[in-house]
């Protein structure tokens, strides 16, 4: 099952190990629609079937999906949508599709193409860290593979058709995924949240769109897709988030410098409850392991796997606990397991202050 072989290792927005600091992980997506079709939103189930089943052929001939796996999310139970969502493969939009939509991605997770979600294509790079550039680099050369092979829905004027008006234009939405625990604990994220907001960037939580914040964790993206080319959205992008990650760092210094007790109780309290925990709810969880991530990146404690740590944020998350089980739990259940699972990979990694 495609599923279970994903779960195997670690996601490809984590591979970096924590090494990229306050950057997790850049993302690029593309939107794309055929001219000759109905939007996924317009188009009824068996039209959807047969863009699916001929998009799946091209896609899975590309050079660039070489080796790739394509599921139909009808295949899938909701379990396993719900691991795809959380290992950000797919949206949460795309979790509740069924027949006529699917999903064609490459073992390591790096790229990825939802079919019939809100548009025809939505195809996504993800690397670990800063790495924009490269990320659109290879979905220019995906998008440049599956042009060649199909007609887009474009406009001489507009640029290419969307079925969300935000993304007329290049269709590109790029962003980057921030901790920013510094700025939170010093009550400067706010300002940056506005000041990211007026210059026409959006910022939000872990999965996206109309999700919270929670564990520090923030992704800042563009908004505006009409009128301006792909190399300046991610120029501009990076040099946006090059500036979020110099206030975090001087958060970080002040608030050692300033406020260090707060800072250790805040980390020691951190490691505290995760390796004596008996119930963890998921925000828990994440809230806490981005104290102990602080922790690392400021020298306040150390480990002798970082990578293990980092794969927590996902492996804590509700399906990937069930999957690991086997079995559906329920919420209070699922507590108890996710609990037993940190404190079992703390043992594992050695946390230890630094002397």
């Amino acid at each position: 099952m495609i599923v279970d072989d994903l779960i195997r290792h670690p996601a490809a927005w984590l591979a970096a190990g924590g090494e990229a600091g306050a950057v997790v992980s850049s993302r690029i997506r593309l939107a794309r629609n055929l001219r000759s079709a109905a939007f996924p939103g317009w188009a009824g189930e068996e039209e959807c079937e047969k863009i699916w089943q001929k998009l799946r052929e091209l896609l899975q001939a590309a050079p660039t999906l070489a080796g790739s796996y394509a599921i139909g999310m009808d295949e899938l139970e909701l379990l396993d949508r719900q691991l795809l969502f959380e290992r950000r493969l797919i949206s949460r939009e795309h979790a509740g599709k069924g027949r006529g939509s699917g999903l064609v991605g490459t073992p390591d997770e790096r790229l990825a193409v939802m079919v019939n979600e809100e548009d025809h294509l939505r195809m996504q790079v993800i690397r670990p860290g800063l790495d924009l550039r490269e990320a659109w680099s290879v979905m220019n050369a995906m998008d440049d593979e599956l042009g060649s092979r199909v007609d887009y829905a474009f406009s001489p004027r507009l640029g290419y058709l969307t079925a969300c008006p935000s993304n007329v234009g290049t269709g590109l939405r790029a962003s980057v995924m921030l901790h920013l625990p510094g700025l939170v604990l010093m009550n400067e994220m706010d300002p940056v949240i506005k000041g990211v907001t007026k210059i026409g960037m959006a910022v939000r939580g872990l999965w996206g769109e109309g999700t919270e914040a929670v564990g520090n964790m923030f992704q800042v993206s563009n908004q505006i897709s009409l009128g301006e080319k792909e190399e300046e959205i991610v120029h501009s992008l990076e040099q946006i988030v090059l500036e979020i990650v110099e206030h975090e760092k001087n958060a970080r210094a002040r608030l050692r410098d300033r406020k260090e007790a707060i800072l250790r109780d805040h980390v020691g309290r951190s490691r505290g409850i995760l390796e004596n925990a008996h119930i963890l709810t998921s925000k828990e969880a994440l809230d806490l392991l981005s104290g102990l991530r602080l922790g690392l990146e400021m020298s306040i404690l150390k480990c002798v796997d970082r990578r293990l740590l980092d794969e927590l944020l996902v492996l804590t998350q509700p399906a990937h606990l069930q999957k690991r089980e086997g079995r559906k739990l329920k919420p209070r259940h699922r507590d108890l397991a996710r609990a037993q699972r940190v404190r079992q990979v703390l043992a594992e990694a050695g946390v230890k202050p630094v002397e």
